[in-house]
């Protein structure tokens, strides 16, 4: 030790100086009190700082990740987290894909239908990819449907186009995202599909149901993932072994300090979320006056049936239990959709900004929507979100450096 701090038996006096702040990691906040040892946070932290140098020193491979349907990229910015570099993406709307290429800025980013990326192109553009990953549409696998008629559903054809990808690259990995229904919709007949017809290409493939809010995800929101592993690297994904987090992220916890700037709120979740010292995509959307005046009888976690009989136009008592649903501060969002008038801000009579929709997916705030703000509320609605994808790619990561010290 040559500069500054007492080594224990050198009797050198530790050197003053000025308090220096540093920003930890996410992942060095959240994991210093289950992985380290030390009485005190301090000793945790150093603990844990010492153990990133060192894993920085190793020769680590880059993994490549192609995003098939990808949205804004949440999925995309969940594996970035987790260590892997995005090197494409591909999505039809232009004013989405305009997104998810500014937060990237990827190598291949094809604004058009799937199917026009020819074989050679894959071929000679893709060729690296070790992941392929994305949420293709498999509503066309019905039992109904016999096998050989299952190609020419056309609801089927994004599926088979992702699939396309994977026969020509061969990935390490693939990962599919999905709605949870397809695990149990006709008896479970478009997941035993899914799962007979990857395994024919190769992949030993395992499916769960995933709750981001068990990850750090400040909503409750029920994902399928599927997630294949070439067969020859002789092993099957295991999703008991994603940590879950010890306490769920309230609503509070992510836009708190929006909604109260003077109190100087500070937690684990905003260490990570508050990255960009401008606030973008939080412009508020009001609705109707009447919609304002249903409101302000809604408590948190209230909805349309705490609103007055006289203020609706006609008398019904089956309305779905999200209508006029206002978050509450103290638990995580339920799931948001692309900004209807299903969930509402826990104090205003308005639905959450876009920005405000996107911490409650556990985007941060460097991370940049485009397009008219409708687009953007679409986009932020439909992401998988980021923590949740990265809970899932740290144990991919994980799989693919022990393969590849296997191979040394």
């Amino acid at each position: 030790m040559k500069k500054g701090g007492k080594r224990s038996g050198s009797g050198r006096k530790p050197i003053k100086g000025k308090e220096i702040k540093v920003k930890l990691p996410y992942e060095v906040l959240t994991d210093v009190e289950d992985i380290f040892e030390g009485e005190t946070l301090a000793d945790k932290v150093r603990a844990s700082v010492i153990s990133s140098i060192h894993n920085t020193k190793e020769k680590k491979k880059k993994y490549n990740v192609l995003d098939l349907f990808c949205g804004a990229g949440g999925l995309s910015y969940g594996f970035k987290l987790a260590g892997f570099s995005i090197v494409g993406g591909i999505e039809w709307e232009p004013s989405i894909m305009l997104t998810h290429k500014n937060n990237f800025k990827s190598r291949f980013e094809f604004t058009s239908d799937i199917k026009n990326v020819t074989d050679e192109t894959i071929k000679k553009e893709l060729s690296d990819v070790d992941v392929i990953i994305g949420g293709p549409p498999c509503q066309g696998f019905s039992s109904a449907n016999r096998h050989e008629k299952e190609l020419d559903d056309p609801r089927n054809k994004l599926f088979y186009e992702y699939l396309r990808f994977v026969k020509i690259i061969k990935p390490k990995v693939f990962v599919i995202e999905n709605v949870k229904e397809i695990l149990t919709k006709d008896n479970g007949y478009a997941k035993n599909r899914i799962l007979e017809i990857t395994k024919e290409l190769g992949y030993n493939v395992n499916v769960a149901v995933l709750n981001a809010a068990d990850y750090g995800v400040p909503q409750y929101r029920r994902r399928a993932i599927f997630v294949g592993i070439r067969s020859e690297l002789g092993i099957t994904f295991n999703f008991d072994n994603l940590k879950k987090v010890k306490r769920k992220v309230t609503v509070y916890d992510a836009i708190g300090d929006l909604c109260y700037p003077e109190r100087q709120i500070t937690n684990q979740f905003l260490a990570y979320a508050k990255d960009s010292d401008v606030i973008y995509n939080h412009n508020p959307k009001f609705p109707k006056e009447i919609v304002v005046e249903r409101m302000k009888h809604v408590p948190q976690g209230g909805n349309w049936k705490d609103v007055p009989p006289e203020l609706w136009d006609t008398q019904r008592d089956n309305r779905h239990s999200s209508a006029y649903r206002r978050l509450s501060f103290d638990e995580p969002s339920i799931t948001i959709d692309t900004g209807h008038m299903n969930y509402f801000h826990p104090i205003f009579h308005r639905v959450p900004t876009v920005r405000e929709s996107a911490r409650l997916q556990s985007f941060p705030d460097s991370f940049i929507f485009y397009g008219n703000q409708g687009s953007q509320y679409k986009q932020v609605g439909n992401a998988v979100p980021p923590l949740l994808g990265k809970v899932v790619a740290n144990e991919i990561m994980r799989i693919l450096t022990e393969d590849q010290k296997d191979e040394e």
